[in-house]
């Protein structure tokens, strides 16, 4: 169940890839015989639910979506693999994202929680109303049921943003994480593997993402760096979405994020029941980014980058030049 689980960044809800038959035979292999009908009983108490399909993916045909479907599935194994090899070598794994970006004012947060009176917000979500926006970019280490959040305070200027969610930001981020909880979790890591979507900031098309990696960790903290991307349109089986993301959201329901301050609160305060339960770290970030800076032939010429022969465009590994 570790690698199939899915689940929605805001809600929290999960499910999984296996049906309950699937459990139900996999349990009995391990001595434990158990029904469908009872592991869909367990399955609901852990918060995972049923999930329809949705017509939302444009294939360009039968055969072309066949291809996929195995390319993708040659993809989660292939996570699997790797993942299953850093935790034996216990090297570091970060799953990495950013965060749905929220506005930054007295605007309405979904959600209810216990007050003597209701919370007065605005009646329309302009940007206009707001401070600006705040992008949280994540690191989450499974291992340890930590994360790190950059809290990127995406100010305005009129009605438009004076920074955006930039590769640099992104490296940025993963190098804080390091810096702050990395180096004392594994203080003689030598490789580092990032788990992240397929598109973004991070993404696996974005040259100066690479570029960044290589400058800000490999050569910077000289530590190779291995990236795994989950395939287009499967950012939900990414482990921050559902292990951090969710919680956060379930953290700050129903208050208004008036300030980052505000934001900063709610994210640090964010933790779960569990015996080692979920600890989170965090920092604003006030620097702002340009956006659409692109990768120069010199950058690009100094990557020292090996692509892996399954799936090479999804992943590689990065070394210290």
């Amino acid at each position: 169940m570790e690698y199939e689980t899915a689940g929605d960044p805001i809600s929290g809800l999960k499910w999984t890839r296996k049906t309950t038959e699937k459990i139900s035979n996999e349990l009995t292999f391990a001595g434990i015989h158990v029904s469908r009908i009872t592991v869909g009983k367990i399955l609901k108490k852990l918060n995972f639910s049923l999930k329809s399909n949705r017509k939302n993916i444009s294939n360009g045909g039968k055969s072309v979506s066949n291809a996929l479907k195995e390319k993708r599935d040659i993809q989660f194994n292939y996570i699997a693999k790797i993942r299953d090899k850093f935790h034996k070598s216990k090297s570091p794994t970060g799953s990495v994202d950013t965060k749905k970006k929220e506005l930054i004012g007295n605007f309405k947060n979904n959600g209810t929680r216990y007050k003597r009176e209701d919370d007065l917000t605005n009646d329309h979500d302009f940007l206009t109303y707001a401070l600006g926006k705040a992008a949280l970019y994540g690191v989450y280490d499974k291992e340890n049921n930590r994360a790190f959040v950059s809290i990127g305070m995406f100010l305005k200027d009129g009605n438009k943003l004076t920074s955006g969610d930039t590769p640099e930001f992104a490296v940025e981020s993963i190098e804080r994480w390091w810096i702050n909880d990395g180096v004392n979790f594994y203080p003689d890591a030598k490789e580092i593997l990032i788990l992240a979507d397929a598109g973004g900031s991070n993404g696996y098309r974005v040259k100066m993402w690479k570029v960044k990696i290589q400058q800000l960790l490999c050569n910077k903290y000289g530590i190779k760096v291995t990236v795994c991307h989950y395939p287009p349109g499967a950012s939900k089986w990414n482990p921050i979405e559902h292990r951090l993301f969710s919680e956060i959201s379930k953290n700050w329901k129903g208050a208004p994020l008036i300030d980052y301050e505000t934001v900063l609160k709610y994210t640090c305060t964010t933790t779960t029941k569990n015996e080692n339960g979920l600890k989170v770290n965090g920092v604003l970030v006030s620097k702002q980014y340009q956006k659409g800076v692109k990768a120069t032939k010199e950058n690009l010429d100094s990557l020292n980058i090996v692509q892996h022969t399954i799936n090479p465009e999804w992943n590689y590994t990065i070394s210290p030049n």
